[in-house]
């Protein structure tokens, strides 16, 4: 049983046992029992299939080790992520296809159910599927300077899945959601305190952790179990939305994304950004 273990134990074998995926996930720890998850998939954390299940394999097995508490970071330096990988949406087999948004699925449901205090250090840009993340935290922290944060999809010729929209809704209300979607706005650190997509600002990451640490202590004298369950009813009826819809999201995803229109605009998107490169 874990309880017979010490907690120096306990975070001894949590290190080791993410060594071989360091270059995905980063996983460190404090004495007051925080860990702190990095992504780490140069050159901007795009969510793919490999990063997507390292997240939440990452996730699961910290929850069974009894931390008190989680923040999600990166370990880029003006990077948050990027989004999901637009590389496993074009030019896929339907197969592929099928493995990387179940693997998408599968992340959001264990990240949004984390039953202990989750904050994210949001240290650089993070549009779409980034913004996504930061929004399935119970707490976001956002680093000032040159950067943005928002569900941007349409920008791209793309459209935000209903489960994506719906934790817009809740964050930003209808109205002002429902423009930021169509219009695919971005916005800067003060905006986003301003309309409630984060909940506050920091001067730099090391701030941003430090925040978010706070933020996760202040449940100390507050029980676990009323604590969790009442996160588990707040978030109950999205969760069991995608629960009881896998299929449906799949099919909707897999039948919208392999459209000709669609794949086109995902490979001028592709092209556009290795002539940028160059």
């Amino acid at each position: 049983m874990l309880a017979v273990r010490t907690f120096n134990t306990i975070r001894s074998s949590l290190s080791r046992s993410y060594t071989a995926s360091a270059k995905l996930i980063e996983v460190t720890h404090d004495d007051a029992g925080i860990a702190t998850v990095s992504m780490a998939r140069p050159p901007s954390n795009s969510l793919n299939k490999e990063l997507l299940n390292a997240l939440n394999t990452s996730l699961i097995d910290i929850q069974k080790q009894k931390y008190k508490g989680i923040i999600l970071t990166s370990s880029l330096p003006t990077i948050f992520s990027a989004g999901l990988d637009i590389m496993e949406m074009c030019n896929k087999t339907e197969e592929q296809l099928t493995e990387f948004w179940q693997a998408l699925q599968d992340a959001w449901l264990t990240l949004y159910n984390v039953d202990i205090p989750i904050a994210a250090a949001i240290n650089g840009f993070s549009p779409a599927g980034g913004c996504l993340l930061a929004l399935s935290c119970e707490y976001r922290v956002f680093v000032e300077g040159k950067y943005n944060i928002g569900l941007n999809e349409t920008q791209l010729g793309l459209a935000a899945p209903e489960w994506f929209q719906t934790l817009y809704v809740e964050a930003l209300g209808p109205r002002r959601a429902e423009l930021a979607l169509l219009r695919g706005t971005l916005f800067n650190p003060k905006e986003a305190l301003e309309i409630g997509l984060v909940d506050e600002l920091a001067s730099d990451k090391e701030n941003a952790l430090k925040r978010c640490k706070d933020y996760i202590t202040g449940f100390k004298n507050v029980p676990f179990e009323g604590r969790q369950k009442t996160k588990v009813d707040l978030r109950k009826r999205n969760s069991l939305w995608l629960k009881v819809n896998k299929s449906v999201d799949l099919k909707h995803f897999l039948t919208w994304v392999q459209l000709p229109q669609v794949q086109a605009g995902l490979d001028l998107y592709i092209k556009n950004l290795k002539k940028a490169k160059k």
